[in-house]
């Protein structure tokens, strides 16, 4: 390439660039402008004061607390939780790695 061609290259991509960057910037002032010009009360995002259910003041609070011993149930055995597994013995959930990818055992120091 010539010293003309490649500052002709330079050029256009000066310009290409300007050019993004300039509508960038007025897409920036026009976003800015039109939230300016709103009304302030439609941009503010406060709670609305709160409302008592109809009703309400009849109405308890509050469930009432559940009545627990403390104990567990003893007429309930436990089960386990994948009954298949059991039966199959405790069989690893991904194959085991190639040899070339295991790493050497960790040394104590």
């Amino acid at each position: 390439m010539s010293a003309d061609q490649n500052k002709r290259s330079y050029r256009i991509d000066f310009l290409v660039a300007a050019a993004l960057v300039t509508t960038g910037l007025v897409m920036t002032g026009l976003s800015l402008a039109e939230l300016s010009s709103r009304d302030q009360q439609l941009l503010a995002q406060a709670t609305q004061p709160l409302q008592s259910t109809p009703g309400a003041e009849t109405k308890p609070s509050a469930p009432p607390e559940p009545v627990t011993t403390g104990t567990r149930p003893s007429n309930i055995p436990p089960e386990p939780a994948r009954p298949d597994a059991q039966k199959a013995g405790a069989q690893p959930v991904l194959p085991p790695a190639p040899a070339e990818k295991q790493a050497e055992p960790i040394r104590q120091k």
